[in-house]
């Protein structure tokens, strides 16, 4: 069993998996490839001259693997509560996990079908979110959002701000003390 699943691998998911991986938490992302970021060039990331979304998305995969996290490319399909947290089910597996974040962009079907609650997007084109705390808690103890589906700007230096936040509040209580992540440089 994992004990956070990131269902995205965008800049919210990645982040949040690198995140999770860097505490040691036993991590996964489950990813389809499809997201819009794919489709990005970014000349507004601070510290970054220019990047495109596909170099942006599989540098930070790479970061959360190097620390750890697992990847599967695969769409989600299901959501089941358990006993001890969670079954995802994908084209030809289950997985299972304490937590899950999702980090969906701009999809929130598969959700809604597991009971959680939405309401009106703000963001153009954005026309449902996760209906989350300032924390990123979704109305389902153990599943958390992120990013563009937990209604945070579209814009990708953010979405990753975002699932690192919420990852750093996932670590938090699973370690049941606050969690700081600080590298110092030698």
């Amino acid at each position: 069993m994992y004990e956070i699943a990131v269902i995205g691998a965008g800049p919210a998911g990645g982040s949040a998996a690198l995140y999770a991986a860097k505490a040691g938490k036993k991590t996964i992302m489950l990813d389809n490839d499809k997201g819009v970021t794919k489709r990005a060039l970014l000349k507004n990331h601070y510290g970054v001259a220019e990047i495109t979304g596909p170099d942006m998305v599989a540098v930070g995969i790479e970061q959360a693997k190097q620390f750890g996290a697992e990847l599967i490319n695969t769409t989600v399909t299901a959501i089941r509560s358990t006993e001890n947290g969670f079954e995802i089910e994908t084209e030809g597996q289950v997985v299972e996990a304490q937590h899950i974040i999702l980090a969906t962009g701009m999809l929130t079907d598969l959700a809604e079908a597991a009971g959680l609650q939405t309401k009106p997007g703000t963001e153009p084109r954005i026309k449902t979110i996760f209906d989350v705390d300032a924390a990123g808690k979704t109305n389902i103890e153990g599943i958390w959002a992120a990013g563009t589906c937990a209604g945070v700007s579209m814009h990708t230096i953010i979405t990753a701000g975002d699932g690192a936040k919420v990852a750093i509040n996932v670590i938090s209580e699973l370690n049941g003390e606050r969690y700081v992540d600080h590298d110092i440089l030698k």
